[in-house]
């Protein structure tokens, strides 16, 4: 069966008074490497070797070469041959509010001559390979205890369930994308590897998780070559040295965005102050149902970011200036980034007011 993907950012333009939320500043870009499967779940033994235990390797290789990053926290799912559930390993990186979440792991296949290296992103599986990888990954929650009622009734084997699985990482899509994209190529450019693309397909380890994630088949240990390669010390260095290259890619690419005009740091963090006993601009660039971090990376590198929530819907800003002129130029900002429909909006203590009415008042 062949499926549609297809994905819609939620966009609203009324704006409603509520509470204002600030963007964190001074933390660490937090990354979760998750080796695949452990303990008792082997994972695939293509050739007699053990996924469970290349997975480990590499993302103890990611995980060392990250640490040596002052401004970057490195958590792991585990360190060492453990069963870990799927659930478990999203509710890890949730509760350490990750920015990225990469999950390690070999892939297999029953022609032996199969191989190449893949990234996926979570999504609806587009033929019946992807959902085969997919089916084999989920697998493992058979081994867990009430596996029924904590993964809502979903079933590996049916491609029907997968449907239910793409909505709650449908905000960090994009990003998810972006990430998967960079490690891809880092493997086709820097080792010549096979390059398998970037796909989507219905992982649970992704579903849970709220930051971007994806899901590495490092190769085929089906394969013999591939296999030895991916067991050995250098194979697993070279892997680890792309998988590290293509995050601190992504992480440069969303925290280079330089604020525009002649700004200086006292002048922008008063604009970037809430007023609530005054007249102010800011950027509407998106709404949605999910809180979503209030990070760059998450909004196409733009900064100065801020959130309101009016019943079930957060709507997220750009920018706080009492500029109209400068508010011009955070739109004209803000669309160039990728926000078409993006809208300037103002206040007045908290309230949001018409443009108007904002032009007329503070001409007064």
């Amino acid at each position: 069966m062949r499926y549609l993907i297809g994905f819609c950012f939620f966009c609203v333009i009324i704006i409603f008074p509520s509470e204002i939320f600030s963007q964190d500043v001074g933390e660490k870009f937090t990354v979760v490497l998750d080796a695949g499967h452990g303990g008792k779940d082997p994972g695939n033994t293509g050739n007699g070797y053990y996924e469970k235990n290349i997975s480990l390797a590499i993302a103890l290789l990611v995980g060392s070469e990250l640490e040596k990053q002052k401004d970057i926290k490195v958590i792991y799912t585990r360190k060492k041959d453990v069963f870990v559930n799927l659930f478990k390993r999203a509710e890890i990186a949730n509760k350490a509010k990750a920015d990225l979440f990469i999950s390690i792991h070999c892939d297999a296949f029953e022609k032996s001559n199969a191989y190449g290296a893949g990234t996926f992103v979570l999504g609806l599986h587009a033929n019946q390979r992807n959902f085969e990888i997919a089916k084999k990954e989920n697998s493992v929650i058979f081994k867990e205890e009430n596996y029924e009622q904590k993964y809502d009734g979903f079933d590996p084997n049916n491609p029907e369930s997968v449907i239910s699985l793409v909505l709650m990482q449908e905000d960090y899509l994009d990003q998810s994308i972006v990430i998967a994209d960079l490690i891809q190529k880092a493997f086709v450019t820097d080792l010549n590897r096979k390059n398998r693309t970037v796909k989507q397909a219905g992982f649970i380890v992704l579903k849970y998780t709220y930051m971007p994630s994806v899901l590495i088949e490092t190769g085929f240990l089906t394969n013999k070559r591939e296999g030895a390669y991916l067991n050995s010390k250098k194979g697993q260095k070279e892997m680890s040295s792309s998988i590290v290259k293509g995050i601190l890619n992504y992480k440069t690419k969303f925290n280079n965005v330089q604020p525009i005009g002649p700004l200086n740091s006292f002048q922008q963090q008063n604009d970037n102050r809430e007023k609530i006993d005054d007249y102010y601009l800011k950027i509407q660039i998106a709404s949605s149902k999910n809180r979503i971090p209030l990070k760059s990376y998450n909004f196409k590198g733009l900064k100065g970011l801020s959130r309101s929530k009016s019943g079930n819907i957060f709507r997220y800003y750009f920018e706080n200036t009492s500029s109209y002129s400068r508010a011009k130029q955070f739109l004209s900002m803000a669309k160039k980034s990728g926000f078409k429909d993006a809208i300037i909006v103002g206040f007045k203590n908290g309230n949001r007011i018409s443009i108007k009415d904002y032009l007329s008042s503070v001409k007064k």
